[in-house]
């Protein structure tokens, strides 16, 4: 199972890295959409609005796109993993029924 995981963080680190470079610079449905119904000017007062990974790009450097990729894939299994290693079932921690 440690293995899985390792090679889907591997994967996804290589696609977040490499395959962002090659992503159209256009903006997508979800972009125009915003656009189009001034959606996007009230994401400027969004309180992540001037945060280093906002808008896909680094510090909006388009030319780091691939290393904010990287850095959001990181955030996101830190966060998962985070949530898993909370949530599980300890050892020993037998579920007890109900004495109703």
């Amino acid at each position: 199972m440690k293995r899985f995981f390792v090679g889907f963080a591997v994967v996804s680190l290589l696609l977040a890295g490499v395959v962002a470079y090659f992503a159209d610079s256009d903006p997508d449905g979800l972009d125009h959409v915003t656009e189009q119904h001034g959606i996007a000017e009230h994401a400027q007062d969004h309180p992540l609005a001037g945060w280093p990974l906002a808008d896909y790009a680094l510090g909006g450097d388009d030319r780091f796109t691939g290393l904010a990729g990287v850095l959001g894939v990181v955030l996101t299994l830190a966060v998962a993993g985070g949530l898993f290693w909370l949530l599980r079932k300890r050892p020993g921690a037998a579920a007890k029924p109900d004495a109703g």
